[in-house]
């Protein structure tokens, strides 16, 4: 029945070595709402929903699942119960089927135990009809973009008819009309009395879809609020404990030298006719839709692409296109969309992880200086405020929020004249990403060039002094003071797909 509560945490705690994780939280998601969960990275909100899924055992606390009291020991025996967690990181198996990983544990057979494909694919085909998904149940899943993916994720939930579907941070590398399908599902899950649980550091998301919204702080609990009650500042001041006098930060305008110039730089299939010059102390922002070919760019610029044509000025003087250890002795660094695949070395610790690009400068015939790379590792702790119980701890156990301020201590540690930040911000917390943006505009201020590349619409306006928009591998406005507005970033990108669009229909014609 809607409003019934279908499942619910009381006084659950959870620790691991050195931290604690969860400190006497409740918590419940009810028949037929969207229940938001929001904090800081590093808060325990996917700790919480870990416990919730079979991942973690709580050491203290209970559960309730349909008002009865239950033990979840794995994930499957949370899917059995109808509770199912779709991760940030999907947690698909990218050389099985689309059906093969629906039914992943529960695959139909035949007698002696023999594979019945036949069942696997037509009630895998049912279920993916039923979503409106455009793809076959035999599609190997490698292949799929990650919005398919996680179609594919939610697509379990609707095989194993789940109560309870836990969604965390679900729109972190969607377009807006994947976004907005999403949203469509959700409410659909929601008009079946399915309890949803949503977690998530966009704020207009949480105000467009949720009911109810519950914060988390340093694993405690700090209160839940009808989302109708709720404002922005309200909920900023649960989670961080503060209110943030801006959001964004912008350097004050003193641009000296040009650091990079480039002239008609193109890759075949990804881009074309790039052209654009930032200076010193500039704040460039780079807006487009995911799929626009923005970081395709940036790692032509540094090197991990190599381009088909085109010219690269860097202060002054025209140098070949470098490869990535030319582009880091150059100066010009990237922190790249996805920091743990590309950004960092998980397994590693923080210090480590900093010092990994520049060893020759923490090194001498070929022995590392433990004290030294130790010194810049609490430097940039404390200059960031990133929270880790020390040197060591692998980076793979850290929040986002803190993964995030490690790639850039890694770059800062050189002292770059460029540095490409390719979503910053990305599935991290208001605090963090503050912190990030007021050490943006304090770089550009000591005379270091930035580029900032986001498809979040009000950082871009925010942290930038001239923006440049792009769309489908081009690059189609320049936009300063007065002229960077939300309208005009909005046009441009349209005007350009619209025209894009009319040129395949006459040329198909």
């Amino acid at each position: 029945m809607a409003g019934e509560t279908i499942l619910s945490i009381e006084g659950v705690s959870k620790n691991f070595p050195g931290v604690r994780a969860l400190k006497d939280v409740s918590f419940d998601v009810r028949a037929g709402e969207v229940h938001a969960l929001m904090g800081e990275n590093g808060a325990g909100k996917s700790t919480l929903m870990k416990v919730l899924a079979g991942l973690y055992r709580p050491d203290g606390g209970r559960i309730m699942h349909k008002g009865e009291e239950v033990d979840i020991r794995t994930p499957l025996e949370a899917r059995d119960r109808g509770i199912l967690l779709i991760h940030q990181e999907l947690s698909l198996s990218p050389e099985l089927s689309v059906a093969e990983n629906i039914f992943l544990g529960s695959w139909p057979t035949k007698g002696l135990g023999i594979l019945n494909k036949r069942k696997l694919n037509s009630d895998a085909g049912r279920v993916l009809d039923a979503l409106g998904c455009d793809f076959r149940p035999t599609t190997r899943v490698g292949t799929l973009s990650i919005a398919r993916k996680q179609m594919v994720e939610i697509a379990r939930a609707q095989a194993f008819n789940a109560s309870v579907v836990i969604f965390d941070e679900p729109t972190a590398s969607l377009t807006d009309t994947e976004k907005e399908k999403l949203f469509s599902i959700i409410a659909d899950l929601k008009a079946r009395n399915v309890g949803i649980v949503y977690i998530s550091h966009k704020m207009n998301e949480i105000f467009e879809i949720t009911d109810r919204v519950t914060v988390l702080r340093d694993g405690v609990l700090q209160g839940t609020v009808n989302t109708a009650d709720a404002t922005v500042e309200t909920l900023t001041r649960m989670m961080i404990g503060r209110a943030l006098d801006s959001f964004f930060t912008r350097a004050r305008s003193n641009f000296g030298a040009e650091v990079l110039r480039v002239e008609g730089m193109a890759k075949k299939g990804l881009f074309e006719n790039i052209s654009f010059s930032v200076r010193e102390g500039e704040v460039l922002g780079l807006y487009g839709l995911i799929g626009a070919g923005r970081s395709e760019v940036a790692e032509t610029l540094f090197g991990v692409r190599r381009a088909d044509a085109g010219r690269l000025f860097w202060k002054g003087g025209e140098i070949p296109f470098p490869t990535p250890r030319q582009a880091i002795d150059l100066g010009l660094c990237l922190a790249p969309e996805s920091r743990k695949e590309q950004g960092l070395v998980i397994g590693m610790g923080g210090r480590e992880n900093i010092t990994l690009p520049h060893l020759g400068l923490f090194s001498r015939l070929g022995i590392m200086n433990r004290e030294r790379e130790t010194q810049v590792f609490t430097r940039y702790r404390e200059t960031l405020e990133i929270k880790t119980t020390g040197p060591s701890q692998r980076v793979g156990n850290l929040s986002g929020g803190n993964q995030q301020k490690f790639v850039l201590a890694k770059w800062l540690c050189n002292k770059p004249r460029l540095l490409i930040l390719d979503e910053p911000t990305r599935g991290i917390d208001v605090g963090s990403k503050s912190v990030i943006h007021a050490l943006i505009a304090k770089l550009a201020e000591e005379g270091l060039a930035v580029i900032v590349i986001s498809s979040e619409m009000p950082e871009v306006l925010g942290v930038s002094h001239r923006i440049l928009t792009m769309s489908e591998g081009a690059f189609n406005g320049e936009f300063t003071g007065e002229a960077m507005t939300e309208e005009n970033l909005i046009d441009a990108v349209s005007r350009h797909r619209e025209s894009s669009s009319s040129r395949r229909a006459r040329t198909a014609a």
